[in-house]
């Protein structure tokens, strides 16, 4: 069933779809991009630091190297100078791991911007189900990110064993050299195998980055019902809105119906368009239109007209230009004026006559 459901949804998520996982700090993130750019900070901040590290480092530790028979090997000294040996290689290595908190923070913000969800700080038994973890532990998920690190492993070793072996016979000679020119000698060789590690690892994040995005996309894919469903909530059931389409309309059309009696002139095809048009010279720049209607309704307005006593006039040119162009309770355009005049003068005339 589960098999189904997963097949069915084939089409790629809406942009509501998108946004509510974005609510609920569903975003895709990529280990390997935020292990890449650490490491990369890490290796721009040693080569920054180094020379004064290594100063630090010479100064600190020189004397026990060069002279360790000269060393007081008791317990109280002891202490003093493993304390001594913690503090120098903290004070050496605090910037990076400052700078390394900092990285690890904004490294998130390069794959989408800053999320905060509630949803994920509310107490829920699954995140403490053994059942779940089990599943989780033993998912296939899992076994591609162990079977991912063994590879990493593999090859950062493959790289660095790479990198040291040529230099194995050289090893010797470092015994004859003084603490800074060892310094100076192994700072070269790190930076030959962080080159090497930076350049597998940036293969490896741009791969995991496009990976992830086709995995998010992938799992936020919808069916097609669901598409349906979701138009039918943002715009509203389609049969609802048709319903309130007609009865719209129906009104719109028992207001005209009521207007034509008090119309002057209904303009006629005569079979397709009827347009009927009010005019007050104190109260209105332009007749404007009261009615208009199709077919039936063209119909209706007719039959309406005859009851009421409204003038009749066929122009089927006049009626159909008047259709397409004006709408409900407008003035008629400009270009209109010449012929609709000459139209009112006429029943304006008609009228005079039967009065006489």
């Amino acid at each position: 069933m589960a098999d189904e459901e997963e097949s069915s949804k084939t089409e790629q998520p809406t942009q509501r779809k998108l946004d509510e996982a974005l609510k609920k700090g569903q975003v895709p993130n990529s280990r390997e991009v935020n292990n890449f750019l650490m490491l990369c900070t890490f290796a721009l901040v040693i080569a920054w630091l180094s020379p004064t590290m290594m100063i630090k480092f010479t100064e600190n530790f020189t004397h026990y190297i060069e002279a360790p028979h000269l060393i007081e090997l008791s317990k109280e000294n002891s202490s003093n100078i493993l304390k001594e040996a913690i503090m120098g290689f903290a004070e050496t290595i605090f910037p990076v791991v400052v700078i390394a908190v900092f990285v690890a923070f904004f490294a998130g913000l390069s794959q989408h911007k800053l999320v905060f969800s509630a949803k994920s700080l509310v107490p829920s038994l699954e995140k403490i189900s053994p059942l779940r973890g089990l599943k989780k532990l033993f998912s296939m998920q899992s076994v591609i990110e162990f079977l991912k690190g063994i590879i990493k492993i593999t090859c950062v070793g493959a790289i660095t064993y790479m990198i040291l072996w040529p230099l194995r016979n050289k090893l010797d000679f470092l015994i004859t050299f003084d603490m800074m020119a060892i310094m100076v000698y192994m700072q070269s060789i790190s930076n030959q195998i962080m080159i090497g590690i930076l350049s597998f690892m940036l293969a490896v994040a741009a791969l995991d980055f496009f990976y992830q995005q086709f995995d998010h996309m992938k799992k936020l894919r919808m069916s097609k019902q669901e598409i349906k469903e979701e138009a039918r909530q943002s715009d509203g059931d389609p049969h609802v809105k048709a319903k309130l389409k007609q009865i719209r309309m129906e009104r719109v059309r028992k207001r005209m119906m009521a207007a034509v009696p008090k119309a002057d002139v209904v303009i006629t095809n005569p079979t397709h368009f009827s347009i009927a048009l009010k005019y007050e010279h104190e109260k209105m720049r332009a007749p404007v239109v009261v009615a208009k209607g199709l077919d039936n309704i063209a119909l209706k307005i007719r039959e309406i007209a005859k009851e009421n006593n409204v003038a009749i006039v066929e122009n089927p040119p006049l009626a159909r230009a008047l259709y397409d162009a004006v709408e409900l309770d407008e003035e008629i355009p400009i270009e209109f004026y010449q012929t609709v005049a000459e139209v009112i003068s006429y029943v304006y005339r008609l009228k005079q006559n039967k009065a006489a």
